[in-house]
């Protein structure tokens, strides 16, 4: 009897709550606008910052740093100094190109410029031998770079490594875009999960306000704690799972919309091809987390708002 009775108490609580979403209409149109905002914008960032990282990677996989030897170096010299470089943490891996594959490598990559090809055999091999670094994260090349420019290996070198000039400018502009744009992103979603609470904690203060008569007989007749709260609390969950809906229909819209009408696959660090096919391949793993955001959001308001206008006794 018990277990029914408190069932049947739980159907109440949420039949008015959702009477009370419907009842407050307009107060919870704004509530849920802004709620969809702030949940657009951390399902906006979860799919680019997944896309960043994916395009980081694709740079990083493309991305070496070669070191140029001196025709007098030793391949005992050469391994030496690949040994001393796989034991840095920020190197990936380091392969070491004698002067006649380097000559190989660079005959295949030009074997439609016959005049070229022609000039470099007549020259005999003036390629170098040559130590290519793959980097393990773009943030620590400095560290590569502080130690290619020790003395001791400096004089193995014929040239400067081509992590310099141009190509360096280039990967820290592309480090630094991402890095600020992360926490531009954790910062709006911040920002607006802030202006969400108090949009709905002032939304349920009003709606307490609204029934201030009808609340204080309930508690005079008895009612307890949970069944007097819990209206409110199912209707701000009511807002937050409809935000995340919405939320997930306006970023799905859009990457329709941007398939259907960009003929380019990416826009710059932004591949839109990736994007979608992440959102798509996570779809209901985004709803969910969606949704947990909505109601958490949601329910906290409620909680706070009722604790401190009802002036309810923890039990």
């Amino acid at each position: 009897m018990s277990g029914k009775r408190q069932l049947i108490t739980l159907r109440r609580i949420v039949k008015n709550g959702l009477v009370n979403f419907i009842r407050n209409l307009s107060l919870a149109i704004a509530a849920v606008a802004i709620m969809v905002v702030t949940l657009t914008i951390v399902l906006f960032s979860v799919v680019i910052n997944d896309t960043f990282n994916h395009t980081i990677n694709q740079i990083t996989s493309k991305i070496d740093v070669s070191v140029y030897l001196n025709d007098n170096v030793t391949k005992a010299q050469g391994e030496k100094l690949v040994s001393e470089l796989k034991q840095l943490p920020a190197v990936a891996s380091v392969s070491y190109l004698s002067k006649d594959q380097v000559l190989k490598n660079y005959l295949q990559q030009n074997a439609s410029n016959k005049q070229l090809i022609l000039a470099v055999q007549e020259a005999g091999n003036p390629l170098p031998a040559t130590i290519i670094i793959k980097p393990a994260n773009l943030n620590n090349l400095s560290q590569i770079k502080s130690f290619l420019s020790k003395p001791s290996v400096t004089a193995l070198q014929s040239d400067p490594p081509s992590y310099s000039g141009q190509q360096k400018e280039a990967i820290d502009r592309i480090t630094h875009a991402t890095n600020l744009l992360q926490r531009i992103g954790f910062f709006a979603v911040i920002i607006f999960a802030v202006v969400s609470v108090l949009i709905i904690f002032n939304t349920i203060q009003m709606a307490i306000f609204n029934r201030r008569d009808e609340i204080h007989i309930m508690r005079l007749l008895g009612a307890g704690t949970g069944y007097i709260r819990g209206p409110f609390i199912v209707e701000s969950i009511t807002y937050g799972m409809l935000a995340a809906l919405i939320s997930i229909l306006i970023i799905n819209s859009a990457f329709q919309a941007s398939s259907s009408t960009l003929q380019a696959s990416s826009l710059g660090l932004l591949d839109i091809g990736y994007a979608s096919h992440f959102f798509t391949s996570h779809f209901w793993f985004l709803l969910l987390m969606q949704l947990g955001l909505g109601i958490v959001i949601g329910a906290v308001s409620s909680m706070i708002a009722t604790r401190r206008y009802l002036k309810f006794k923890t039990r």
